[in-house]
């Protein structure tokens, strides 16, 4: 009995004569790509080192009494924090960079189809951590440095090193762009049909105490940092329900069409 090649559903029939060695030089390529995007990010903003940490810090100057600064504890400290602060910014400016060669990578095992969505997932993935970090910024670091601060007293004062704010900044920040990529993977994984619309409502609840016990790993330990990332969460596990109905394999299972496959 012969099987119709037509009926195949494989992404890629080539795919599998690739050699393995190949994958590897192609991963390799690909991140030397990034790199070199991180490596112009990084010099380009080294060359603003000063006003980038000036931004950086403004949510804690603006909280601090007047006359309090960040202070540096070690000779060479300030040095590092610069650096530290461009490579944090070239990642940044090289994340769109970054996420296509990511997507890029995966591209050969998704169907033609699929392909055409890669471009809306790098501009969205892009976008979703941008807004995560720029949430955290303007509405977490308020708060958060203006409670932490809140535990000065006549016998306490807070000396904020140069170190130390950026290492709670920078983690505030990549996290909270992270999460925000959550309706966009839910939606991916909903499309797979890894995930279904009825199976993320039916675990909402689960859900909610799962976002809760993220956000006490991830933020300070304190409570209005960890209610201020679990808010949002549970606002992107919703958004993320709306784009697996919308976007996700429907019931009963979606078959490619052989003809749109690559």
């Amino acid at each position: 009995m012969t099987t119709d090649p037509q009926t195949t559903t494989e992404p890629d029939s080539d795919e599998d004569k690739i050699p393995f060695t190949a994958h590897l030089e192609e991963l390799r390529s690909r991140l030397i790509v990034a790199s070199i995007a991180v490596a112009i990010g990084f010099f380009l903003s080294y060359a603003f080192k000063e006003k980038l940490f000036d931004i950086l810090s403004l949510p804690l100057i603006e909280v601090m009494g007047e006359g309090e600064k960040l202070v540096f504890l070690s000779l060479p400290e300030a040095f590092f924090t610069y650096l530290k602060v461009s490579f944090l910014s070239g990642i940044m400016l090289a994340t769109p960079v970054i996420l296509y060669e990511f997507w890029m990578f995966v591209a050969p095992g998704l169907y033609k189809k699929e392909r055409k969505l890669l471009f809306p997932i790098i501009v969205l993935s892009s976008l979703f951590f941008i807004v995560g970090s720029l949430f955290g910024y303007f509405f977490v670091f308020p708060v958060g440095f203006k409670f932490f601060l809140g535990f000065a007293s006549e016998t306490i004062q807070p000396l904020p090193s140069m170190t130390e704010y950026f290492s709670l900044s920078a983690q505030l920040l990549l996290v909270f762009g992270l999460v925000f990529e959550l309706p966009l993977i839910v939606t991916c994984l909903a499309r797979l049909g890894l995930v279904s619309v009825d199976f993320l409502k039916k675990n909402r609840k689960y859900s909610i105490l799962i976002i809760f016990i993220i956000a006490a790993i991830l933020t300070p330990p304190d409570v209005v940092s960890q209610i201020m990332m679990a808010i949002p969460l549970i606002i992107l596990y919703e958004i993320s329900i709306v784009g697996a109905k919308l976007f996700g394999r429907k019931k009963g299972g979606e078959e490619e069409d052989p003809d749109e496959t690559a």
